[in-house]
């Protein structure tokens, strides 16, 4: 994996490690695009809370804002950093498997020699 998409893949676990982030994020992808007033009103969490938690999942590139009228800003979800996220997963996983592929393998080959002794 390359060393960018290992440090986005880090930002990511990062901001998915507070519960509040994540709530926020669930919020964003079943209800749409939100301010953090918006956000404030649908969950446990302060506004000024929200407002700080945003800028970590900005910073992750997990969210955009988007400026509209009256100064008002509203944030929406970016899959991007979360499809990195998931690769890096993925390429975990294949290495997992064919460690304990190679394993299993061994083991089984070895199994007959046990029977022996």
């Amino acid at each position: 994996m390359r060393p960018d998409a290992e440090a986005i893949a880090e930002q990511v676990f990062t901001a998915l490690a507070d519960p509040s982030r994540r709530a926020i994020l669930a919020e964003l992808a079943s209800s749409g695009p939100a301010t953090a007033t918006d956000l404030a009103g649908r969950l446990p969490i302060t506004r000024q809370a929200i407002a700080k938690h945003l800028t970590l999942l900005a910073e992750a590139g997990l969210v955009a804002a988007e400026h509209g009228e009256r100064r008002r800003v509203r944030y929406r979800l970016q899959s991007g950093p979360m499809q990195i996220a998931q690769q890096f997963l993925a390429a975990l996983a294949r290495d997992w498997d064919s460690s304990l592929s190679a394993l299993k393998h061994h083991l089984e080959r070895n199994e007959g020699d046990d029977d022996e002794r």
